[in-house]
């Protein structure tokens, strides 16, 4: 079995994915949000010969990394698309699915990289497409979104109390000047919040609101979740890392509907479907050693659940 230990660059939760994902060393797996590769990289090296691994990403730069690993190991396959393409991907594969991985959100190398625009704390372009080649980038939402459409979405997708007063600030802004930069609208949100809570930047719930926004990472979610639970095989394995509490919400929902333990609606005269999920125990936190290696671990939950049998 692989250990992140053999990782230069190890992903979030790597020895846990390790423990829990894979239950078939023949298996056909798919890691949904391939990234960098780390994750796909150790599963294949857990892997026997006659396993297979898709991965998923719309980023070109993780999909140029894929081509290089599929050219490496002929049990990989990447596939450039969002990852809720599920579907089709079982379909072309045609053998049942082993086990299916989302490591959610933005990965490290696209935070660190200033011109994708993910970044609240470097200058670069307001862009925060997960594909820079396609959809509306965030700069060019702001510029024409409604004042109220801009405060629901700072709401919604980043749980923002003050969403209306930024809201405001960015219409008020954009009457003299487009806002372009990710440091132009940092600041100006600090404006509008003053410093914020102890050891965490006022933008960050804003810039996470949008992000999401822009490449519509719940709906995208929700559907790869219904789509994971009708695929995977008897004894077939669901695992999530997610790093805030609106993905974690949704999984803990899905895992608990499926597994039945969602409470009955009072008056319901029919018996509730049967259970097609089991959880792997509570949520699953990056450990100490992790966290210091690695501080962005710190949010990391990894909830794991069992495909029962029909």
């Amino acid at each position: 079995m692989a250990t992140a230990e053999q990782f230069e660059h190890q992903p979030v939760m790597l020895d846990e994915v390790l423990e829990m994902l894979p239950t078939r060393a023949d298996g056909f797996y798919v890691d949904a949000t391939f990234g960098r590769g780390g994750h796909s990289r150790a599963l294949l090296s857990a892997l026997g010969p006659d396993a297979r691994l898709v991965g998923i990403d719309q980023d070109p730069e993780a999909v140029a990394i894929g081509e290089q690993l599929e050219r490496a190991d002929a049990r990989f396959r990447i596939v450039a698309a969002r990852f809720d393409c599920l579907n089709t991907i079982v379909a072309q594969e045609g053998r049942p699915l082993s086990g299916l991985l989302m490591d959610l959100g933005v990965s490290s190398p696209q935070l660190d990289d200033a011109e994708r625009g993910f970044s609240f704390l470097r200058d670069g372009p307001l862009d925060m497409r997960m594909n820079p080649q396609a959809g509306e980038s965030a700069a060019q939402w702001l510029a024409r979104a409604s004042e109220k459409d801009i405060a629901d979405v700072l709401y919604r997708f980043g749980e923002e109390k003050k969403s209306r007063r930024i809201a405001r600030m960015i219409c008020e802004t954009r009457e003299q000047q487009p806002l372009t930069r990710t440091v132009e609208l940092a600041a100006l949100i600090e404006r509008a919040l003053g410093r914020g809570e102890p050891g965490k930047h006022p933008a960050t719930r804003s810039f996470q609101a949008i992000r999401i926004f822009i490449n519509q990472e719940l709906a995208a979610l929700e559907n790869l979740l219904a789509q994971g639970v009708s695929l995977l095989m008897p004894g077939g394995r669901l695992a999530v890392i997610s790093f805030h509490s609106l993905e974690d919400r949704i999984v803990k929902q899905l895992i608990r509907d499926e597994s039945g333990r969602a409470p009955r609606p009072r008056g319901v005269p029919f018996e509730m479907p049967a259970p097609r999920l089991q959880p792997l125990g509570k949520a699953h936190h990056a450990g100490e050693a992790e966290v210091r290696r690695n501080p962005r671990a710190r949010s990391a939950v990894l909830r794991v659940a069992e495909r029962l049998s029909e």
